[in-house]
């Protein structure tokens, strides 16, 4: 008998840490591997003959430690994705979002909020997670997809033309196109889900009051990266002339990653984020429409 098993099997019960070592023992040997799911609390419970609530300890301990994610969403917890240490630091937003993304998406479900200047990089950057859902190897079973962006109402901080707005604001008009164009592409890749693959997808957008300073992604209340728009000067070429707008350099904008139990502070700002969206999508802005 190995000593694992005396452990379990013993007339001792264990302590919540001790079975925290035991599953991470399985994890580190390879028995659980990242993206499986633990089995449920009654199983573990009945296998380590304690009560639920040592059990639920020891998983907090886990989740703590960065090896366990939805913990405590009403269906048993998946092992996570190893995190390189080199993804901590702060990386451009193309870098930084797909494969996170990616990890929100082996959750059973999954649940993503944006607040941006335009829905460019969340576009793209779905394209990861999309590809793995067809290809079988992911397969949540609700997405449901949040976006905040500037009304078409208001008048945009940036991108703005040099010379001012004048009578024909053809940078506005390029930003709204930009604007919508990406916004119902990305709707219709998550929409199509629901006829090829029978999953339940809402996807639903809000109009900001005001140009964001800053981009916001919160994955399944877990994690927010957060970057700034970086306002520069440059010309672009369009079919009658040249636009010399002040616009942003949105994919170099660095990606700062906070993620909640990596540490109090962390979890803190976590939630405090989801709190400013929330109450952004609840209080002052308004019906987007796609045209």
């Amino acid at each position: 008998m190995t000593e694992e098993k005396t452990a379990v099997n013993g007339s001792r019960r264990l302590t919540p840490q001790e079975i925290a070592d035991v599953l991470r023992e399985r994890i580190r040997v390879g028995d659980l591997r990242a993206g499986d799911r633990l089995p449920t609390q009654a199983e573990l419970a009945e296998e380590f003959g304690v009560e639920r609530g040592a059990v639920r300890q020891a998983l907090r301990v886990l989740q703590e430690d960065g090896l366990l994610t939805n913990v405590s969403k009403g269906s048993p917890p998946r092992i996570a994705v190893p995190r390189n240490p080199e993804r901590e630091e702060p990386q451009p937003t193309m870098v930084a979002l797909a494969p996170r993304l990616t990890e929100a998406f082996t959750a059973p479900d999954v649940r993503i909020d944006a607040a941006c200047l335009t829905a460019e990089s969340l576009m793209l950057a779905l394209g990861e997670p999309l590809r793995l859902i067809h290809e079988g190897r992911i397969r949540p079973r609700r997405i449901d997809v949040r976006v905040l962006l500037p009304s078409r109402e208001i008048s945009l901080a940036f991108p703005v033309p040099v010379d001012g707005h004048g009578d024909d604001d053809s940078v506005h008009e390029r930003w709204l196109s930009m604007r919508n164009a990406q916004a119902q592409v990305l709707r219709h890749n998550l929409m199509a889900l629901r006829s090829t693959h029978g999953l339940e997808v809402r996807v639903t957008f809000r109009a900001l009051p005001f140009t964001p300073p800053i981009k916001l992604y919160l994955l399944d209340g877990r994690e927010a990266l957060i970057g700034y728009y970086l306002v520069t000067r440059r010309e672009e070429s369009v079919d009658d002339g040249t636009l010399d707008m002040y616009d942003t350099l949105g994919f170099q904008s660095l990606l700062f990653s906070f993620a909640a139990g990596r540490s109090p502070r962390e979890t803190a700002f976590v939630e405090e984020s989801q709190k400013w969206f929330d109450a952004l999508w609840e209080t002052i802005t308004t019906d987007l429409t796609l045209k």
